[in-house]
């Protein structure tokens, strides 16, 4: 009788144990998969925007160093073997143009000698 009790209730902690994932719980394995791919993912996007790997490290803090730069290595591999060009971010009008005037532009046509 005992034996059957035991078996009933290993079976019963089993089903309880296999329903987890189905509720969505992470397992340690699984957390730690997705940090590594989250990290190698930043820096594959550090790269194609054309960031420094150390500007990398430094916006991302809490990101691995090493799968960051695993990212940033294998997207720089793929960006040479196919030829893709970077995309850098735009920088912002304050901080790239001191007063928000750029004097290296050209005027528009007709108000080259024109002064106010």
């Amino acid at each position: 009788m005992r034996r059957i009790v035991f078996t009933l209730c290993l079976l019963g902690a089993t089903s309880l144990l296999v329903g987890c994932d189905a509720l969505g719980i992470e397992t340690a394995t699984q957390i730690k998969a997705q940090r590594e791919a989250e990290a190698r993912a930043i820096g594959g996007a550090c790269r194609h925007a054309v960031r420094s790997i150390e500007d990398c490290f430094n916006g991302n803090p809490r990101a691995s160093r090493a799968a960051v730069f695993a990212g940033w290595r294998e997207m720089d591999q793929y960006m040479r073997e196919n030829e893709v060009v970077g995309m850098p971010g735009k920088p912002t009008p304050a901080a790239s143009v001191p007063n928000g005037v750029d004097e290296t532009q050209t005027p528009p046509e007709g108000a080259a000698g024109r002064r106010s």
